[in-house]
C-alpha cells in the first residue's frame, strides 16, 4: 500500500511540471518490466498517449507519442525514481530513417539475357540465375553438391514486395505491413498510380530496371532510374532484397514484413515490432538490409529476444566506407553484419569495414534481382550483399536443422579471406555449407565435390 502511494505521488509530481505543447507529435519507444500498466502511469504523469505493443505478447516495449518533449520532462532528477517504482527501463526517441539519392550507373550485361531458364520449378531469365554474384559464391555447388535449396522461413524487413511477382509468388508468406498497420505487405500500396492495366505481371515487354547505392544510406538503395528518385526512391528495394533470397535459397518460404515506404524512410519502432513479428510467426532467419549510425536499447532488446528464440540475424553493413559501427550490424555476436565485394572479389569502394560492422562480406555490385511489375533490375550495396548471406543461412538450415546465430556464423566463418577490414572474407555457401554439415563431427566428409 505504502509503495502506491508513493508511485502516485511520484507520478502527481511530474504532472505538475506541466508540459510545453509542440505543434507535432513525438513518438518515443519505452522499454518496461511492469507492463502495459507501468506505461499508462507513465503517461497519465507526462501526458503521453500510449499508441500500442511493439513486441507482441512479450508486453515490455511500447510506442507513446507526446506533443512535449516526454524525455526532457522527465530527466528532471525523477527518472531514476520513476524506472524503480514503474518498471520503465529505458525511453528513446522514434527515429525516422532517412536515405539518400543518387544517379544511377552502368547497366550490367546480364540485365539484358532475358533466356527463360527452369529454376526449382519457375521461370526466371537466365540473366538473374546465372549472374556472376551466384558464380562466386559457388552457389550452385551448394545446391547440387548437398542436393538442397533451402528450407524454414526467411524473413524480409524492407519496403514490402511485389506479392503478384511470378517468380516469389509460390515462397511468399501474407506478411505484414507495420507502415499501416494491417495485413499484407506489397510496395503497391505505396504507388497505386503504377500499378495499372497496362503493367502486366506476365508481359513480356517488360524491360529491366537498373538501381544503385555506393553512399551513404539506411536504406542501402538510393535510385530508381525509370522512377526518377523522390517519393519513389525506393520503390522496389523490397523486391530486390526478396529476390537475392529466393537465388540462394528457392525452396524457403519468405517472409515479407514492409517496414519502410517507397521513398525508402521508416521508423525505428516499425522494424522493431517487424523483428519480434518474424519470431513470432516462426521466422527462421531475418534480414535487415538497413542501418542507422546510433546504438537504440530497444533495438538491442529486439535482437537479443530473436537469438535467445533460435533466429538467425543478418544485417548490410552499411554503404558509409567506414568502419564507424552502424546498427543492428554492430551488435557483434547477436547479428551478422555484410560487407559488399565487387565482382574481383575486392572490397566495393562504398562499403563499411572493419570488425565491428563486418563478419563476412558477399557480393554487392549490379546484382541481378527481381523488380516489381515481373522485371528484374540491377542494383549496388550492401543491401544486397546481405540477403545472399540470408540465403544462405536457409541453405544450411536445410542441410541440418538446429541452426542458431552463433552455429550459423561459426559456419558462415569458413570464406574465402581477402583482406582483414572484411573480417572473415567473402561468403562461399559450399565452404559454410560444409562446415555446418561435419560441425561436431571427424568426418572430412564434404558431398560430392571438395574443393
Amino acid at each position: 500500500m505504502k509503495r502506491s502511494i508513493l508511485v502516485l505521488a511520484v507520478l502527481a509530481g511530474l504532472a505538475t511540471a506541466g508540459v510545453q505543447p509542440a505543434a507535432a507529435q513525438n513518438r518515443y519507444i519505452v522499454r518496461t518490466t511492469g507492463g502495459l500498466t507501468s506505461v499508462l502511469n507513465l503517461c497519465l504523469a507526462a501526458n503521453c498517449q500510449v499508441q500500442g505493443s511493439l513486441d507482441g505478447a512479450v508486453g515490455q516495449t511500447y510506442l507513446v507519442t507526446s506533443t512535449g518533449n516526454l524525455i526532457s520532462n522527465l530527466l528532471s532528477g525523477t527518472l531514476n525514481l520513476v524506472e524503480s517504482l514503474l518498471g520503465i527501463k529505458s525511453i528513446e526517441p522514434d527515429q525516422l530513417l532517412p536515405i539518400p539519392q543518387k544517379p544511377v550507373s552502368n547497366i550490367p550485361p546480364g540485365l539484358n539475357d532475358r533466356t527463360p531458364v527452369n529454376y526449382y520449378g519457375t521461370l526466371v531469365w537466365h540473366g538473374y540465375a546465372a549472374q556472376p554474384a551466384a558464380q562466386i559464391i559457388r552457389l550452385s555447388d551448394a545446391q547440387n553438391g548437398f542436393n538442397i535449396g533451402g528450407s524454414g522461413i526467411v524473413a524480409v524487413i524492407d519496403t514490402g514486395v511485389d506479392t503478384s511477382h511470378p517468380v516469389l509468388q509460390p515462397v511468399l508468406l501474407p506478411g505484414y505491413d507495420f507502415t499501416r498497420n494491417q495485413p499484407g505487405a506489397s510496395e503497391w500500396l505505396d504507388v497505386p498510380q503504377l500499378q495499372n492495366g497496362d503493367n502486366d505481371d506476365n508481359s513480356d515487354d517488360q524491360g529491366p530496371v537498373v538501381v544503385q547505392q555506393s553512399s551513404v544510406a539506411v536504406l542501402d538503395q538510393s535510385s530508381v532510374a525509370v522512377l526518377d528518385g523522390g517519393p519513389y526512391a525506393a520503390f522496389g528495394h523490397g523486391t530486390m532484397t526478396t529476390g537475392l533470397v529466393h537465388l540462394v535459397a528457392p525452396k524457403s518460404k519468405i517472409l515479407p514484413l514492409k517496414a519502410f515506404t517507397s521513398n525508402g524512410t521508416g521508423y525505428l519502432s516499425n522494424i522493431i515490432s517487424a523483428i519480434y513479428y518474424a519470431v513470432q510467426h516462426q521466422a527462421n532467419v531475418v534480414n535487415m538490409s538497413f542501418d542507422v549510425s546510433t546504438s537504440s536499447a530497444a533495438l538491442s532488446q529486439a535482437v537479443s529476444y530473436a537469438n535467445q528464440n533460435g533466429v538467425v540475424l543478418v544485417a548490410a553493413a552499411g554503404n558509409e566506407n567506414t568502419s564507424a559501427p552502424v546498427y543492428p550490424a554492430a551488435l557483434n555476436g547477436n547479428v551478422m553484419g555484410i560487407a559488399s565485394t565487387t565482382n574481383w572479389d575486392t572490397r566495393s569502394t562504398f562499403s563499411n569495414y572493419g570488425n565491428t560492422d563486418v563478419w563476412i562480406a558477399a557480393p554487392g555490385e549490379y546484382v541481378i534481382s527481381t523488380f516489381p511489375g515481373g522485371t528484374y533490375a540491377s542494383a549496388s550495396g550492401t543491401s544486397f550483399s546481405s540477403p545472399m548471406v540470408a540465403g544462405a543461412v536457409a541453405l544450411m538450415l536445410n542441410a541440418k536443422t538446429s541452426l542458431n546465430q552463433t552455429s550459423a556464423s561459426s559456419a558462415l566463418s569458413h570464406a574465402i579471406k581477402l583482406t582483414p577490414d572484411l573480417h572473415n572474407g567473402r561468403l562461399d555457401v559450399y565452404q559454410a555449407v560444409s562446415a555446418w554439415v561435419n560441425a561436431g563431427s571427424n568426418s572430412n566428409s564434404c558431398g560430392w565435390l571438395c574443393l
